[in-house]
């Protein structure tokens, strides 16, 4: 009998931390909230004087208006564009990153940055890499 109390007891107690800790998730996550997936990417191994390019995903998992204020990348050779300024809760729009990576041989890496009006990640930072080699070097 006493097993059967202390069992009921634990059941009991987990359930109200379980329901206690999905309340708090839902309160975090009162008003718009940002998710770009994938966060980084790497195009790999490739040729100079190429524009690479690749699709990440912003996601509006708050609950409400979720608006891209400002998208800026970290040079020149790298543009964002085709997203939806504002994201309504559980939508999401594309953002197409292109990558030229022009006369440069080497790693290069390139930034990405998404500002919005989410309260708790304000600015996320995007990355984009490839290693570039001379077409010379390629064949």
């Amino acid at each position: 009998m006493k097993w059967a109390r202390l069992v009921t007891a634990l059941v009991t107690l987990s359930l109200s931390l379980s329901a206690l800790a999905a309340g708090e998730e839902k309160a975090a996550a009162k008003g718009p909230r940002i998710s770009v997936e994938p966060e980084s990417f790497d195009f790999g191994r490739t040729v100079q004087n190429k524009t690479l390019e690749k699709e990440f995903t912003i996601r509006n998992f708050g609950t409400e208006d979720l608006v891209i204020e400002n998208v800026s990348t970290s040079c020149g050779c790298t543009v964002a564009s085709g997203y939806a300024k504002t994201i309504k809760p559980g939508g999401k729009t594309p953002l197409t990153v292109k990558l030229e990576t022009r006369a440069y041989t080497g790693h290069l890496t390139r930034s990405v940055m998404v500002r919005s009006n989410d309260p708790a990640t304000n600015l996320v930072e995007l990355k984009v890499e490839a290693t570039v080699v001379a077409e010379s070097a390629a064949k």
